[in-house]
């Protein structure tokens, strides 16, 4: 022992048990997350696609089928359905970038301007997550009532010649847009206020004090210090906007030539039971989702993010 210490060995013998029982403790306390995960995650996965493989069963029944390996129920899901793919990742492009443009200036206000009235800041954040209180079907069933033909957004719009007397503003991708726009703004909103509220308003004034212009200290400090908050933003927007079928659903904003990836998964699996081809698109939603956002990550440069 002494030997070892003078030399810099380990005292192997009183460390191993030790660091044995640590392992063990840990590998306990993450065994109940790993059955969660495996449970609820990993087997609906394996089993979806598995289902997104299999073909008509012999016998011809409806919503009957049997294992195989039918590659051609991908091919047949992208050739009927790539306008619903193109629709869904456009509107989703663009209801992100919306959100942003409407959640920066918003968060920064709150997170950055009212760090001086702690009360009034709360209050803000308050409004922001009120939302989150009321059912997401709820809030957009009110918006098709409020966007409706007879709502007033739309006689006030015909009333000053703004829109002509036949022009509808709910089955629209404008009201589709703005749905997902409005849906999603709390989740574009609360992780910029997070980044915001921790930035150092010391480098702004730095900024200022070597001459920067109030654009260029935007651009060059708070755009750079923010980045973390707007990559988490637009992935916690983007992500549920693009398989969304509540806002595109002709019961709610939409139309059947709004339809989206999710109205057509939802239509195949309790509709039409075609569960193959509603899986197989369930795949590709995710595979696509998960380069576009692999993508995104690395070349925004927040790699520590995923």
């Amino acid at each position: 022992m002494a030997i070892a210490a003078f030399t810099g060995a380990p005292a192997t013998h009183d460390q191993e048990p030790a660091a044995r029982r640590k392992s063990g403790i840990a590998l306990v306390l993450l065994l109940p997350g790993v059955l969660y995960l495996v449970l609820f995650f990993l087997t609906p996965l394996v089993s979806l696609i598995i289902t997104s493989f299999q073909a008509p069963a012999p016998e011809g029944d409806i919503g009957q089928y049997v294992p195989a390996f039918q590659w051609q129920n991908y091919t047949d899901a992208i050739s009927g359905y790539w306008p619903q793919i193109l629709r869904s990742f456009g509107y989703a492009l663009i209801a992100t970038a919306a959100a942003l443009v409407i959640s920066y200036p918003l968060a920064y206000f709150i997170g950055v301007k009212m760090r001086a009235k702690p009360v009034l800041q709360n209050l803000l954040m308050t409004l922001v997550i009120a939302p989150f209180f009321i059912s997401f079907l709820l809030r957009t069933l009110a918006w098709k009532s409020i966007l409706s033909d007879d709502g007033w957004v739309a006689s006030s719009l015909k009333a000053i010649s703004v829109l002509p007397p036949d022009a509808h503003i709910t089955g629209t991708p404008f009201s589709v847009i703005f749905g997902l726009t409005y849906n999603f703004i709390p989740f574009m909103t609360l992780p910029l206020y997070s980044t915001l509220e921790r930035l150092d308003t010391r480098l702004l004034e730095a900024g200022r004090d070597l001459y920067a212009s109030n654009w260029e200290t935007f651009r060059r400090i708070t755009i750079p210090l923010s980045m973390p908050g707007i990559v988490s933003g637009t992935l916690l927007t983007f992500i549920p906007a693009a398989g969304d079928y509540i806002n595109a659903s002709q019961d709610f904003l939409g139309a059947a030539d709004t339809s989206m990836m999710g109205n057509v998964i939802e239509s195949n699996f309790l509709v039409l039971q075609n569960y193959p081809a509603a899986a197989a698109m369930s795949v590709i939603l995710m595979a696509v989702i998960l380069v576009i956002v692999g993508f995104y990550v690395r070349r925004s440069g927040t790699e520590d993010l995923l």
